[in-house]
């Protein structure tokens, strides 16, 4: 990662981050500076990832989504997140490329990582979402998709699959950009 002895971002680190991600040097530097200060170590682990999620949803449960957001990014598999990870997580999921975000999003519904995502994947990752749906803006939803079964259901339906059939990553990503509906049901954006 960084320069052990010193705290730095290495430049190997710095070079890699910039062809891959939208940032320039300084931002990366203020990144990493302000990453090294709340993460001494250099690593976030996965409740105090949950912890910071959290701060985003005061009033719902986010805990259950914000693991599966942390296994999307944790690409190492390690059960932390290194400031590489975080960037790059943060890149994807603030980025205006919707290629980038639906790149992210299917890796977070493909939640044992094997390349395709089944209906009973769906589901779980829609109930984790709902549970960071206020109860009053539950109520508020179209009555085909006013808890996770019958929003799963539809969005499997968007796809034409049967309940045993798998979606790979580019039908995925191709039948979310074709569908704006789509788009809407595999995501949460609080009401301001």
């Amino acid at each position: 990662m960084g320069n052990s002895k010193s705290g730095a971002l290495s430049k190997e680190l710095l070079e890699d981050l910039k062809l891959n991600t939208r940032y320039s040097e300084q931002e990366l530097c203020r990144w990493y500076e302000s990453f090294r200060k709340q993460c001494p170590d250099g690593r976030i682990s996965r409740a105090e990832f949950e912890r910071i999620y959290g701060n985003f949803f005061p009033n719902s449960d986010p805990q259950v989504y914000a693991r599966h957001v942390f296994r999307s990014f944790d690409t190492n598999g390690d059960g932390t997140l290194d400031f590489r990870e975080y960037i790059i997580a943060l890149h994807l999921t603030s980025s205006g490329k919707t290629h980038l975000k639906l790149e992210w999003a299917f890796a977070l519904f493909d939640v044992d990582r094997n390349g395709e995502v089944s209906k009973s994947e769906v589901l779980e990752i829609v109930s984790a979402i709902f549970k960071m749906i206020p109860a009053e803006e539950q109520k508020l939803l179209p009555e085909d998709e006013n808890n996770p079964q019958k929003r799963a259901d539809k969005l499997w339906a968007y796809f034409g699959k049967g309940d045993n059939d798998k979606i790979a990553e580019g039908e995925f990503i191709n039948g979310v950009m074709k569908n704006d509906a789509i788009m809407r049901l595999i995501q949460y954006e609080p009401k301001k």
